[in-house]
């Protein structure tokens, strides 16, 4: 019986998109045929907890190594190779290809007929590394098929692979949820709760880190403001960087026109979509191309929930709109071009509309996670 192991720094409870879209992909392959071979969350007895309560909840094998963060040392490998012959698992799928993929070669040698490695937006920062190239170049050869998110990462990853890896190189983007996150997803209650309700509101909801572009959004709120006076903006998320958009906040005068949720279990986030009218998230490229955007899957989810989006042109991100169609992609870290494109969606309700419609419809005929899965067995 052909099995398949997925060797992975990136699962949950671990919160995050990568993590998200391998678990989605996992819950649409056969249970009885997948092995996970994972990093734990976190040290300590509330990590410890949180990982055995999920991990009992899943439908397949999930196999913990103690440490937080799997390399791929002479142990880990060993581990994974034990894993592959003691399941006869005959198929490997790398949930990130650096570094991890570094272990194909002994996996091919103990019995892997298939090998799948993924990449996100840090390879692609990886191939403009000298030394990280060159290890980019060695998972590209001992593998299979290397998968990328959309245009921008297959152009930066494939000129750090060999001519003939490159050509294998499959799209395999994470999908949406089209029944999780739809238009009534709940955001009358959440708008009710945070005292939103006769508000515009315009949600950002991702991890509080400097390239996501929050603070850009702070900065427009001025602007915002002047033309629609009730304007809120809704910041979804924990993160490293919440301090300091608070203080900006504070500083731009605009703390009484931003909120800030905090972390928010999954469970919740449809319902935080839907409490707003526009989503909104101007990410930028940072450290000379280090720091990008794989694609941005919360603009996906936001069309989902019926929202139109601005959304920045860092990395992939641009992949994840049709511009002026479901929404408008702006200059990442430009207040002024972000300003302008949501006071312009704010003014007009049919114009949200029929852009929340068309990123509704557009997930459905290409972003649904059934269709994508379908690839991913093919490539295993």
């Amino acid at each position: 019986m052909h099995k398949t192991l997925i060797v992975t720094n990136d699962f949950p409870p671990r919160p995050g998109g990568i993590q998200s879209f391998l678990h989605n992909m996992a819950l649409r392959l056969d249970p009885e045929r997948l092995v996970v071979y994972a990093s734990t969350w976190k040290r300590g007895r509330e990590g410890a907890e949180a990982t055995a309560a999920f991990d009992a909840e899943q439908p397949f094998t999930v196999v913990r190594d103690r440490t937080t963060m799997l390399l791929p040392t002479p142990g880990a490998t060993r581990r994974a190779v034990g894993l592959l012959r003691e399941h006869g698992c005959t198929s490997v799928w790398f949930g990130a290809a650096a570094p991890l993929g570094l272990m194909a070669p002994a996996l091919r040698r103990a019995g892997a007929e298939r090998i799948v490695a993924t990449t996100h937006g840090h390879e692609a920062g990886w191939a403009q590394l000298p030394a990280a190239r060159q290890l980019l170049r060695r998972i590209g050869e001992a593998t299979d098929t290397i998968t990328y998110l959309g245009e921008y990462t297959r152009s930066r990853i494939a000129g750090a692979l060999t001519p003939e890896a490159a050509a294998r190189m499959v799209q395999l983007p994470p999908g949406v949820d089209e029944k999780t996150f739809h238009p009534g997803s709940g955001g009358e209650a959440v708008r009710a709760r945070l005292g939103l309700t006769d508000r515009p509101v315009v949600v950002c909801v991702s991890r509080l880190v400097r390239r996501k572009g929050q603070d850009t959004l702070i900065q427009a709120m001025p602007r915002i403001l002047a033309a629609e006076p009730d304007a809120v903006l809704l910041i979804v998320g924990g993160g490293p960087y919440e301090k300091e958009l608070r203080r900006l906040a504070a500083q731009t005068g605009v703390s009484d026109s931003v909120v800030f949720t905090g972390a928010v279990p999954w469970s919740d986030l449809p319902a935080h979509f839907g409490a707003g009218d526009v989503f909104a998230m101007p990410c930028r490229t940072r450290r000379g191309g280090l720091d990008v955007e794989g694609l941005g899957i919360v603009y996906l989810e936001a069309s989902a929930t019926g929202l139109p989006v601005v959304a920045g042109d860092s990395g992939g991100a641009p992949d994840a709109v049709l511009d002026g169609e479901t929404g408008w992609v702006v200059h990442g870290g430009s207040p002024e071009e972000a300003a302008e494109r949501i006071t312009t969606l704010l003014a007009d309700a049919d114009l949200r509309r029929r852009m929340g419609e068309r990123g509704r419809r557009w997930v459905e005929e290409k972003w649904r996670w059934d269709l994508l899965a379908e690839n991913l067995k093919t490539l295993l």
